[in-house]
């Protein structure tokens, strides 16, 4: 089974056309992609507009930096973390505020509880990686502003990949109706790129009133999300 949050759908969708058409023994029996750009055209986001908007050597020029030599890996060409986290929390600033607000307000009047969960909440969320340029610059270019999966244009060393290949990995996809990321629609995509499963392989399931890092983290991931992903596992196993 496999799972894919975010950006690795599109490489885990691409992954499992290529194993099911070589009949490999590993195939996995069945793929879950939450939240990912499968076909980013569809309801195109602020982040998608932006991604297709700017030229790749704006991005080379305006978001890669060199890691500082002090630093493992120091010369190496990377798209800085903090710049991803700076840009996230931009698109919702509002409630991050509020939110160290309450954490403030909590602190003062000594509700540690109530106060841990929004420092593990950000905890998380603060932990933030650089990525190398080689792929940053690849996702802008072939999975944002070309949309290579989606058009059949996206190949492998070469070689064509084709979802219409997969016949036997059930398929599960999972949106948030608040996503202001990975819009609706465009994670549901594979369901139309995988063309040769059967209805009863094929599974969709909108989340109402989460965004993006709801999809795979809290409450509702816990609560209502988690259990349909593994409900699907154990019906296959």
């Amino acid at each position: 089974h496999i799972l894919a949050v975010c950006q690795p759908c599109v490489q885990a969708l691409a992954a499992v056309a290529i194993m099911s058409e070589d009949k490999h023994p590993a195939t996995p029996r069945s793929m879950t992609l939450m939240a990912g750009p499968i076909d980013p055209r569809e309801s195109p986001t602020e982040v998608n507009e932006f991604a297709v908007k700017q030229s790749l050597a704006w991005f080379e020029h305006s978001v890669i930096a060199s890691v500082p030599w002090r630093y493992g890996g120091g010369g190496r060409r990377v798209y800085p973390g903090f710049l991803q986290l700076v840009a996230f929390m931009a698109m919702n600033m509002d409630r991050h505020r509020n939110a160290h607000k309450k954490l403030y307000e909590h602190l003062a009047k000594g509700e540690v509880a109530e106060a841990e969960k929004i420092k593990t909440f950000y905890d998380e969320y603060f932990a933030v990686l650089d990525l190398p340029e080689e792929f940053y610059i690849e996702t802008i270019d072939r999975i944002f502003q070309k949309a290579e999966l989606a058009t059949g244009d996206f190949s492998y060393r070469g070689r064509k990949v084709d979802p219409g290949k997969i016949t036997r990995t059930a398929l599960l996809t999972v949106e948030g109706g608040r996503d202001d990321i990975c819009a609706l629609g465009q994670t549901a995509a594979a369901h139309d790129l995988c063309r040769s499963l059967r209805p009863h392989l094929k599974r969709h399931h909108l989340q109402a009133n989460v965004g993006h890092y709801g999809v795979f983290s809290g409450k509702r991931w816990e609560r209502e999300i988690y259990p349909v992903v593994s409900n699907l596992i154990l019906a296959l196993e």
